[in-house]
């Protein structure tokens, strides 16, 4: 995987491709993901307590966006968390490229890929604020379950899932 599938919606140029998770962009985008999540909810699960291991194919993968000069705009990857399931971590789009289906289309090379690795579902959190990313996931099929996540709770987080 090396760039977006299809063309990007009009007016929006970008190229999503698989970086490293340790990588200084992905970095950058990880500690503004963390810093957004934060001013939420005065907390944030910190990223750098995944292992980057968990995000190298087979077993994962993660995708970083950039514009047509290599800013980074947003992010997002996929690991192995139980046989037949993958989880979706670090979805993160920066606020000035929202509102362009950019979420959508990592979203939709993270299935695919873990698709092609034959997984069977994919599953996620998000925070219970977050609505923008709750319709987005709702959109793609995914559907509520039980925390699967100890110290999880619903005031605050989410935990959806969708069969691939």
């Amino acid at each position: 995987m090396t760039a977006h599938s299809g063309p990007a919606p009009p007016g929006c140029t970008w190229s999503i491709a698989p970086a490293p998770y340790g990588s200084p962009a992905v970095q950058q985008m990880l500690r503004e993901f963390q810093a957004s999540q934060v001013t939420l909810y005065g907390y944030a699960d910190d990223p750098s307590d995944t292992p980057p291991g968990e995000f190298v194919p087979p077993r994962g993968l993660f995708l970083l966006a950039r514009d047509p000069v290599g800013r980074p705009l947003g992010c997002g990857g996929w690991h192995v968390l139980g046989p037949g399931t993958g989880e979706i971590k670090r979805m993160y789009v920066r606020p000035e490229a929202r509102g362009r289906a950019l979420g959508r289309q990592i979203l939709q090379l993270l299935e695919a890929d873990a698709r092609d690795q034959s997984l069977d579902y994919m599953q996620l959190e998000t925070g219970a604020l977050n609505r923008a990313a709750l319709a987005l996931y709702e959109r793609r099929g995914y559907a509520a379950i039980p925390a699967y996540r100890e110290g999880r709770t619903p005031q605050i987080n989410r935990a959806l899932r969708r069969a691939l």
